[in-house]
């Protein structure tokens, strides 16, 4: 069981199932309400439970190991969630769930394309296949 849990395959199998999850729910949760205002109530639920679970498992201490280059790396990827998650709101609040998602997993691709270029790591050529699937099904149901 130890070895299931330190899968990576087990964690974002079910980062797929709560962000579907974080779809549906987004999209019943925006509506009538404005999608900035929605961003930043789910922002803090997310900020505060965080800092529950690292308060709660003593890994607060650990703050003063994060060197600067990380620190940098993790602000700015922070200030793109933020981003992200502002577009997604929007995005669900003027479309369909169904259709929002898609696109917005197109980020599947962009990561693809952005790792191979500037961080060097390589897919197979089932892999791009793989990839170019993902677009074209993305692009097939947002436009179905």
């Amino acid at each position: 069981m130890t070895g299931f849990l330190e899968s990576w395959q087990f964690w974002a199998l079910l980062a797929a199932v709560f962000a579907a999850a974080t779809a549906l729910l987004a999209k019943l949760g925006v509506d009538g309400v404005d999608p900035d205002l929605a961003t930043w109530l789910r922002t803090l639920v997310v900020a505060v439970v965080l800092g529950v679970i690292v308060v709660a498992t003593g890994k607060i201490g650990g703050m003063g190991s994060i060197n600067a280059k990380a620190t940098v790396f993790l602000v700015l990827s922070g200030l793109a969630t933020g981003a992200s998650w502002l577009c997604y709101f929007r995005a669900l609040k003027l479309g369909d769930a169904s259709r929002v998602a898609p696109i917005d997993k197109l980020s599947v691709v962009f990561v693809a394309v952005l790792a191979a270029l500037f961080l060097g790591e390589r897919l197979s050529g089932t892999g791009w296949a793989g990839v170019s699937l993902i677009a074209l099904g993305a692009v097939l149901v947002a436009i179905g």
